[in-house]
């Protein structure tokens, strides 16, 4: 997977790397988006790759819902290009360890922007993270405006 994601015919076809010079038209042409997300650039999440291993290394590679699988990163933007892809890490590494990992080596993010996150990710300027333990119900908020 390492290999896929990281050569060059994934790059050089798919991968946009980040400006954050301008608004997301998506963002700048909708009223319940604008102004409030002006300055979002683009989601980050994980994904979990399932994996085949020799039983020697299989440990570390467990997940938490119990499989063998490698952690990646994926960032994209607001026109689902992605931005940004770490992949290799093992499978028991949490969102968080694993964006550590890009944010100290070559992830950069322009200053003044942030990412949409899940909540496993750091509380930081750089991420709008969703509170723990609050569940947003999208189906009820999409009512609310018809009466």
């Amino acid at each position: 997977m390492l290999d896929a994601f990281s050569g060059p015919p994934l790059y050089q076809l798919y991968i946009r790397f980040l400006t954050g010079e301008s608004i997301p038209t998506k963002i700048r042409n909708n009223p319940k988006f604008f102004p409030y997300f002006q300055d979002a650039i683009g989601a980050i999440d994980g994904s979990h790759i399932p994996v085949a291993l020799p039983s020697s290394c299989c440990e570390q590679f467990h997940n938490c819902k119990g499989f063998l699988s490698q952690n990646a990163l994926f960032i994209c933007n607001f026109d689902l290009q992605f931005t940004y892809i770490l992949s290799g890490w093992e499978g028991s590494a949490t969102d968080a360890c694993v964006y550590d990992d890009a944010i100290s080596n070559d992830l950069q993010i322009p200053h003044g922007k942030y990412f949409l996150t899940g909540a496993g990710y750091p509380v930081q300027s750089q991420l709008l993270v969703p509170y723990q333990g609050v569940h947003y119900h999208l189906a009820e908020w999409g009512c609310a405006n018809v009466r």
